[in-house]
């Protein structure tokens, strides 16, 4: 006889059929019934926060003398596990769904309980058990925080450090290469490579200060302030216990949020580390743009450096080779700075005692975050690590650099250089060519004057 496909689950609304092979409960499955929207699943860095909350709560209820050894024992091993990924097939909800997250919370209660009633052998309730001490509004705000540091720790500091080293590497190699500057897209004054890149690595060290700067706010969690924000069911001790237990589990300073009002009906903190991610997302953008004009030719274009051959560039031009992880990496910015328009308005839904856009801002938050780290990563190993720098072409073209003339102001004025500059770029000769002729200096001094390398000394980095 062939097993059944459904059985019947109950909750206050009555029943329904659910998988028979299904961990969730009738909760889940109204959810899934209800939402058939976008095929896009919360994210893997979110079920691991609400498996570790849901581990840690049972942790900290028992400690409190709130739920029984065996509930709270069987609760936590079943919860670790959906912290690691060993029932994400069990998280079956649709982003786009009831703003709390409330599906989502009970997803988690309901898979849980399942487990728990299981290993335990007797019932383990998803809402008296699982759920105890907790609701949803302040589950999934929590969520939210735990899931983003935890993946600024582990995966987005880690790769932007590693891109901000592997830029200082190849400055250090290339220091005494010295290049056309630009502004505006046009030659102006020489710098050294090395000077150039030190920019770059600034600007991702400035980005890794703008994550820390955020830090006090992020590892403030809600969880405490149950439906509205007075703690209503729950343990006036939970929540600061809470946050202590879990910073010790994830090796992160979780406290207590400062105001459980705010915590609940705000995603400022979102918003604000959302805003860093942008930020981060520019300069991205930035080094990307520069090597892909660095790149660019490698006749008709700048062809200062040739970056790694990766795979073919054109499906109808043989030989062709294109900037592709730049691409990716540009690509990857206008997605995060398109990501953070959306937390904006997701968080202005705060009404009264509760936003109701959450599970969207998890969504765009995570994945900011993890598509930046990713990218930074191959940005660093794929493109600046072993880009080549085409020196000889560096050199000729900078020796007709029209605007090494500048050098010599402070000797000619402005006006005769400026002469000196249009005729050498109309009749395509060396600055120092045309100079000699017209002012009459001798050409060991001009040489000296117009030396590129003389022209990159003084500043920050020299």
């Amino acid at each position: 006889m062939a097993k059944p496909a459904f059985r019947l689950e109950h909750d206050s609304l009555g029943e329904l059929k659910v998988p028979a092979n299904a961990l969730w409960g009738a909760q889940t499955q109204r959810a899934v019934d209800n939402f058939p929207i976008s095929g896009l699943k919360m994210p893997r860095a979110f079920i691991r926060a609400l498996g570790l909350i849901k581990a840690t709560a049972a942790q900290v209820n028992r400690e409190l003398g709130l739920l029984d050894a065996g509930r709270a024992e069987a609760i936590a091993v079943c919860a670790l596990q959906v912290a690691e990924g060993q029932h994400d097939a069990q998280f079956p909800i649709d982003v786009f769904q009831t703003g709390s997250g409330t599906s989502t919370n009970m997803n988690a209660n309901e898979v849980i309980a399942h487990l728990a009633s299981r290993r335990l052998r007797k019932t383990v309730h998803p809402n008296d058990h699982v759920n105890y001490g907790q609701s949803s509004n302040d589950v999934i705000p929590t969520a939210i925080h735990v899931a983003a540091a935890l993946l600024v720790h582990a995966e987005l500091k880690p790769a932007l450090k590693f891109l901000a080293t592997t830029i200082d590497r190849r400055a250090r190699q290339l220091k005494g290469v010295t290049k056309t500057g630009r502004t505006h897209l046009m030659d102006a004054m020489p710098l050294r490579f090395d000077q150039e890149l030190s920019g770059w690595a600034t600007q991702i060290r400035h980005g890794l200060e703008r994550l820390d700067a955020v830090q006090p706010r992020l590892l403030q969690l809600a969880l405490g302030g149950t439906a509205v924000g007075t703690g209503i069911n729950a343990d006036p001790r939970f929540g600061r216990r809470f946050a202590r237990a879990l910073a010790a589990r994830s090796g992160l300073r979780f406290v207590p949020a400062a105001n459980y009002f705010e915590a609940l009906s705000a995603q400022d903190t979102a918003v604000e580390l959302s805003g860093q991610l942008k930020a981060i997302a520019v300069s991205l953008m930035k080094i990307a743009n520069d090597l892909r004009w660095m790149n660019s030719g490698p006749l008709a274009g700048l062809g200062e450096i040739e970056l790694p051959s990766l795979q073919p560039g054109s499906s109808i031009m043989p030989g062709k080779v294109n900037p592709v992880i730049p691409e990716a990496t540009a690509q990857v910015a206008a997605q995060v700075i398109g990501n953070d328009a959306t937390i904006t308005v997701a968080a202005q839904a705060g009404n009264f005692q509760l936003n109701v856009m959450l599970p969207v801002i998890a969504l765009n938050l995570l994945q900011s975050i993890t598509l930046e780290a990713n990218v930074s990563r191959l940005l660093a190993e794929r493109a600046i690590a072993g880009f080549r720098v085409r020196r000889e072409h560096i050199r000729e073209t900078l020796d007709r650099n029209p605007i090494l003339i500048t050098a010599l102001n402070a000797r000619i004025g402005y006006d005769r250089g400026a002469a000196i500059a249009k005729q050498a770029y109309r009749q395509g000769r060396p600055v120092i060519d045309v100079a000699a002729e017209i002012t009459g200096l001798p050409r060991a001094e001009l040489a000296e004057l117009l030396d590129p390398a003389r022209l990159t000394r003084g500043g920050v980095g020299s």
